[in-house]
């Protein structure tokens, strides 16, 4: 795998252990990130979603799917900004930027790999 292939394949890890957690023990990992506890199903929405997406990342790595991992530095970037301005919108809490932080590294650490 080439260096920008392993940083998609190590964030799709990192994905799928998110939506696994938020699919089948989001009252555990909520609280962890300051987050209320809920028995709302769009958590567990949002943790099918994200595992399909960990799928997608570690299928492009194998495959080293270029195109792919240029689009994930854009979109990752955009996630960080997007959560930023929820968070200044009061729309969410601040502990959502760590998510977003996470991305962008991972969306930098993938850039300087291509």
């Amino acid at each position: 795998m080439s260096p920008s292939a392993i940083s998609i394949f190590v964030f799709g890890i990192y994905i799928a252990l998110v939506g696994a957690g938020f699919l089948f023990i989001p009252n555990t990992v909520l609280p962890i990130f300051k987050f209320p506890k809920t028995n709302e199903p769009w958590i567990r929405i949002v943790g099918i979603l994200v595992a399909v997406l960990a799928f997608y990342y570690i299928v492009a790595a194998q495959n080293e799917l270029t195109i792919f991992f240029w689009a994930t530095v854009i979109g990752r970037f955009a996630i960080l900004v997007s959560f930023i301005s929820l968070v200044v919108a009061k729309k969410a809490k601040p502990m959502l930027i760590m998510f977003g932080l996470i991305d962008a590294a991972g969306g930098l650490w993938t850039l300087l790999t291509l």
